[in-house]
Parts: structure tokens; C-alpha cells; sequence
């Protein structure tokens, strides 16, 4: 991706083609932790959307998306998949199947289509910001154009509700 020009990736490409508004931002510097990048983009860390790549079987993937700050409910995502076990893809298999390197994976302008599942808090801040595509730039939008753009995901809670689920 780092041969696109800054303001052109999938995911720019693809927002585009949804009639979607969006700006990017690139922070000044290697963003190191969640609350930095939201203090960089003036938000709070619940607006930082994660884009978390989960392998279930096989070459079978899922992608949830999260509020930063929030950790994934292994007992509910297992649930809500049907699964009994489910790992965290490795750093090779998101670029494999999503074109993105972490910490700039996106939903959009996947290579192939990926199921994608949603928590529900996601939609909650009025504006949010996910991965462009490129490492320390992101897109910002609204969440109401995000659900839009989104289109047919599955929605739900996929994240730890207070101490109910430590465990994996």
C-alpha cells in the first residue's frame, strides 16, 4: 500500500464509490497507543474503531469491529459464530486476507469479501475513525455514513461486559 499516494487507498477508493464523505488524517509522528491516536485526532478512545481479524477454521475469517478501549468477548463472539474455538489471525494471515498491514486494517477495499460483525457500541459516538489502508493515517467519518457504507453486517455485542467474560 505505501506506493498509493496518501490521499488514494482501497479503502479511500471504496468510500468513494459509496458516496461516502470522509476525511483522512495522518498523525505527525508513529502512533504508539490508542489514546494517543485519539488525542491526536481531537476524539475520545471509544471513537477509535478497531478492525480485529479472527481466523475460525481452516481459511475461514471473520472481521469484528470494536470500540478501541473495549476487549473482545470471547464467549460471546464464540456464541454468536457458533463456534467452539477461535484465534486472533496472525500478523501474515490479515495481510494475506485483507491487504492491510495491522493497525491499518479497514472493512473496506478488502481484496475478497470477509464476514463482518459489528458491536453495537460502534455506532454510538457521533464520529468515528477506522483504518485507511495505511499505517498512522485514518479515516473520519460519521457513524451514521459508517453503518451506511457498511451496508448488511451483523450487529451485535462482541465486547466484555464489565467482568462476565476474563476468559478466553
Amino acid at each position: 500500500m505505501t506506493d498509493l499516494p496518501i490521499s488514494e487507498t482501497p479503502v479511500t477508493r471504496a468510500l468513494e464509490a459509496l458516496n461516502v464523505s470522509y476525511r483522512l488524517f495522518t498523525h505527525p509522528g508513529q502512533v504508539e497507543s490508542l489514546v494517543q491516536a485519539a488525542k491526536e485526532r481531537g476524539q475520545s478512545p471509544e471513537q477509535v474503531v478497531r478492525s480485529i481479524v479472527f481466523r475460525l477454521s481452516g481459511d475461514e475469517f471473520v472481521m469484528a469491529l470494536v470500540p478501541g478501549p473495549e476487549q473482545i468477548s470471547w464467549q460471546a463472539l464464540r456464541a454468536h459464530l457458533g463456534v467452539s474455538r477461535l484465534t486472533m489471525a496472525t500478523r501474515d494471515e490479515v495481510l494475506e486476507h485483507t491487504g492491510y498491514l495491522p493497525g491499518a486494517v479497514s472493512p473496506f477495499g478488502l481484496p475478497h469479501p470477509m464476514r463482518l460483525l459489528v458491536d453495537e457500541k460502534v455506532f454510538v459516538p457521533k464520529e468515528v475513525s477506522l483504518g485507511s489502508g495505511i499505517r498512522n493515517t485514518t479515516v473520519i467519518l460519521r457513524s451514521d455514513d459508517l453503518r451506511r457504507a457498511l451496508g448488511k453486517v451483523e450487529v451485535g455485542c462482541f465486547v466484555e461486559c464489565g467482568d462476565q467474560d476474563s476468559r478466553r
